[in-house]
C-alpha cells in the first residue's frame, strides 16, 4: 500500500511531500517527492495518543471504547483499570487486557497502585505489594499507575515504597497524583520515584514540578477540566508536557478526543510541531511504547488529517489497516463478552434514608454541607444553616440542599449520609454505582422515596444508572462490574439523549454523563 501526502515530520520540524510504503502492517520506506509532483491536499501524521485515561469511565469495555477513538484519531491509551481494579481485583485487570488485545489498538495497561483507593470505604478488592510486582513484572504492563496515596509516600508507608519499588526493579515508570502539593514536599514525592501528574490545576504548580523534573500532563476531561490553566506551558515546556482526558465519558467522546486539545493549542497560537509533540510522540519516549511513529520499521500507525488547525480526521490506520474513514468507524464489535461483577446488595425502604439529627432539636444551626464545583473534581465545605425537623434532617431544595447517601454494594453496612450543594436537582433522585473509587452506589436526591427508587433500580441491574421522579424511572444497565456496557449503541448519551432531557434538572447546571 503507498500512502501520499504532506509528511508531517514532528522531530525534524518539517512538513513535505511524500509517498509511505506500508506492507506486512509496517513502516517499508518514506520517499520524499519531488516538489513539483502533485500529491493528496492532506497530512500524515502519527496518531494521538491519550496519556492516561481510565476507559471505565467512558462506561464502556476497551473494544468499545476503541471503535470510537479511532474516529477522531487516536491510536493508543496508557490506561490505569484501577477502576474495575477496586471492583474486582486482578480479575478485573485480566479482563481489560483479554478485551483490549481482540482489537488493533493499543491499549497500554498499568499496574495499579492504589486499591482500596482509601481505608475509609469498603471496596470490591484489594492488591498488595506482591500482586503489583506480578503484574509489573508481565511486558504487557507498562507502568505503575497514578500513586495517589502521595501522603503514604512522604511518610515511606511500606506497601506503598514496596510498590514503587517492585516498578524501579522493572524499569517502569510511575505516575503521580498530587494536587495541590508544592515546595518540599513535592520534591519529596518526586525524588521517591513518581514522573508525571495530571492533577495539576494551576500553572504555578505545574511549573513547580516541571523543574523538580517531573512531567506534567495537560488533563481535560469530562469532570476536571484544565487545559485553560495549563496549556500556554507548551510554549517552553513542550518536551515535557502531554494530553490526557483522565475520565471520558460517552458523549465527550462521540464529540471528540485528544484531536479537540490540539485544535484549541493551535488556536492559542502554540506551534503546531510542539503541540504534536505532546499529542503523538511524548507518551511513546516516556513509557516506552510500541506504537509507530512514522519511521521506517515502525508499526504502521498513523493518521491523515485535513488540515494542522481543526484536526479533521480524514482516515486513521493501525498496524496498516484502515479503522476509521470520514468519521465512521471500521472497528467490528466483540461479541460473546463475559459479564464479571461483584454485586451482593438488598433493595431497600424509604425509611432506610432517613436522616436522624440526634437529640429534638427545634433551632436552625450550622451544618456542613459539601460544595460540588463544575469541571472540578475537589470539592468544598459549606456551612448551611438547617433546621431538623422533629429529630430529623431534611433536604432543601429551594437552597439547593440535598441528600446525598453512599449505600455499600459489596456486603450490608450502614448507609452513610451527608448534605451536597450545587446539583440543582429539584425533584426526584439520581443514582449510580459509577462512584470513584470504590464504586459503591451513590444517590443524589430531594425525598428519601425518590433515593429509594433511584438506587432500587441501581439494584436491579447489578450496576448502573438510575433516575426517579414523579411517575418517571430510566436505567441504564453496565453489566461489566457495574461500570461498563458491552456496546455504545446501549448508552442513553448516544446520540443525543442526556438526563437533563428527562425534565429533572434545573437548565444546565447538571448532567451527570
Amino acid at each position: 500500500m503507498i500512502i501520499k501526502g504532506k509528511f508531517t515530520d514532528i522531530l525534524a520540524r518539517r512538513i513535505y511531500p511524500a509517498e509511505v510504503s506500508i506492507a506486512d502492517k509496517k513502516i517499508l520506506s518514506i520517499r520524499e517527492l519531488d516538489s513539483q509532483e502533485i500529491v493528496p491536499d492532506h497530512y500524515i501524521c502519527p496518531g494521538f495518543i491519550d496519556a492516561h485515561v481510565h476507559i471505565e469511565s467512558s462506561m464502556l469495555v476497551p473494544s468499545e471504547f476503541a471503535r470510537l477513538a479511532v474516529v477522531h484519531g487516536t491510536v493508543a491509551t496508557v490506561s490505569d483499570p484501577h477502576e474495575i481494579a477496586n471492583v474486582l481485583g486482578l480479575d478485573g485487570v485480566e479482563f481489560m487486557i483479554a478485551n483490549g488485545k481482540q482489537t488493533p489498538f493499543h491499549f497500554y495497561f498499568g499496574a495499579p497502585s492504589c486499591v482500596p483507593a482509601t481505608s475509609f470505604e469498603t471496596a470490591g478488592a484489594s492488591l498488595r505489594s506482591t500482586e503489583v510486582d506480578q503484574l509489573l513484572s508481565r511486558p504487557e504492563i507498562k507502568y505503575l499507575s497514578e500513586m495517589m496515596n502521595f501522603p503514604g509516600v512522604l511518610q515511606g508507608d511500606p506497601e506503598v515504597m514496596k510498590k514503587i519499588a517492585a516498578a524501579k526493579k522493572y524499569h517502569k515508570p510511575v505516575d503521580g497524583h498530587a494536587p495541590g502539593l508544592r515546595g518540599e514536599e513535592a520534591r519529596h514525592y518526586i525524588q521517591a520515584g513518581i514522573s508525571t501528574d495530571h492533577e495539576c490545576f494551576t500553572a504555578e504548580e505545574a511549573l513547580d514540578k516541571l523543574g523538580m523534573g517531573m512531567k506534567i500532563l495537560i488533563r481535560e476531561g469530562s469532570a476536571a477540566r484544565h487545559f485553560e490553566a495549563l496549556a500556554d506551558l507548551l510554549n517552553e515546556h513542550w518536551e515535557n508536557m502531554m494530553f490526557c482526558s483522565d475520565d471520558k465519558h460517552p458523549d465527550s467522546l462521540v464529540s471528540g478526543h485528544i484531536n479537540q486539545l490540539c485544535v484549541r493549542a493551535v488556536a492559542k497560537n502554540i506551534d503546531p510541531f510542539k503541540v504534536l509533540m505532546a499529542a503523538c510522540i511524548n507518551p511513546i519516549i516516556h513509557y516506552s511504547l510500541d506504537v509507530g511513529r512514522l519511521r521506517p520499521g515502525d508499526a504502521a500507525d498513523f493518521i491523515l488529517l485535513r488540515d494542522l488547525k481543526k484536526f479533521e480526521v480524514i482516515q486513521t490506520f493501525l498496524q496498516g489497516e484502515l479503522v476509521a474513514e470520514n468519521g465512521k468507524t471500521k472497528i467490528k464489535s466483540v461479541s460473546n463478552l463475559s459479564k464479571p461483577n461483584q454485586f451482593d446488595c438488598s433493595y431497600t425502604r424509604p425509611e432506610d434514608f432517613i436522616f436522624r439529627a440526634g437529640p429534638l432539636s427545634t433551632s436552625a444551626y450550622p451544618y456542613p454541607v459539601i460544595e460540588a464545583y463544575d469541571g472540578q473534581l475537589i470539592t468544598g465545605k459549606y456551612n448551611a444553616e438547617i433546621q431538623p425537623k422533629n429529630g430529623i434532617w431534611e433536604t432543601d431544595s429551594s437552597r439547593d440542599i440535598l441528600k446525598i447517601v453512599v449505600l455499600n454494594r459489596y456486603k450490608k453496612a450502614p448507609v452513610a449520609q451527608a448534605f451536597i450543594k450545587n446539583f440543582g436537582l429539584k425533584t426526584g433522585a439520581l443514582a449510580s454505582s459509577v462512584a470513584h473509587d470504590s464504586h459503591n452506589i451513590v444517590a443524589v436526591g430531594v425525598s428519601d422515596e425518590a433515593l429509594s427508587q433511584a438506587i432500587n433500580g441501581v439494584i436491579t441491574e447489578k450496576g448502573g444508572i438510575s433516575v426517579a421522579g414523579e411517575e418517571l424511572e430510566r436505567k441504564l444497565g453496565l453489566p461489566i462490574a457495574g461500570l461498563m456496557t458491552l456496546s455504545f449503541m446501549a448508552l442513553l448519551v448516544i446520540p443525543h439523549l442526556k438526563l437533563s432531557d428527562l425534565g429533572l434538572f434545573d437548565g444546565d447546571r447538571f448532567q451527570i454523563l
